[in-house]
């Protein structure tokens, strides 16, 4: 649920809340106070990441944008949500060629913990291939052997495969 979407909930949820104090319904009111609090708890915590992670893999980037925009404080999210806003605030900037946006980015969604190790590996071939365009080629080859650790598919095999033929020519 977006921003605007929770605040027109809030309001519902305030208003039944009223509702049930005059009618001296106490244990309704218990109910939906309840939910008033998910409610802010999810918008604290869980933000618009999950629908912007709906968008960013249908490739609307500029949804994408929009959405991650309406979190005001990344660092309240839970470090499962985290992880996916810094990854694709990286990706955004990217594609934006803002080259030292993308790396910060990307450092901090690698600092993070992922479910499964090839999510964590694309984020180290960004790094990779960040420092491959900065000509950092010792930061490269560390991105690449740690990458290299984890449980990688066939595509992120060759990604990392291409990568260290290219940090071969040149070093």
């Amino acid at each position: 649920m977006n921003t605007r979407g929770r605040l027109i909930a809030a309001g519902i949820l305030l208003l039944m809340i009223v509702y049930a104090i005059s009618v001296q319904q106490y244990n309704i009111i218990v109910y939906l106070a309840g939910g008033l609090a998910y409610l802010l708890w999810s918008h604290l915590r869980e933000g618009t990441v999950y629908l912007a992670t709906q968008a960013f893999h249908k490739q609307d980037y500029e949804k994408t944008k929009v959405l991650l925009a309406e979190i005001s404080n990344p660092d309240r999210l839970r470090k499962r949500r985290r992880n996916f806003y810094e990854f694709m605030m990286g990706n955004i900037a990217l594609k934006e060629d803002r080259i030292e946006d993308a790396e910060y980015h990307f450092q901090l969604a690698s600092r993070l913990p992922w479910r499964k190790d090839n999510e964590k590996a694309m984020v180290l071939i960004n790094l990779a291939n960040i420092g491959l365009r900065n000509k950092t080629y010792d930061r490269v080859v560390a991105y690449l052997d740690v990458a290299e650790k984890l449980k990688l598919t066939a595509r992120q095999k060759s990604i990392v495969e291409k990568i260290r033929n290219e940090v071969n020519k040149y070093t």
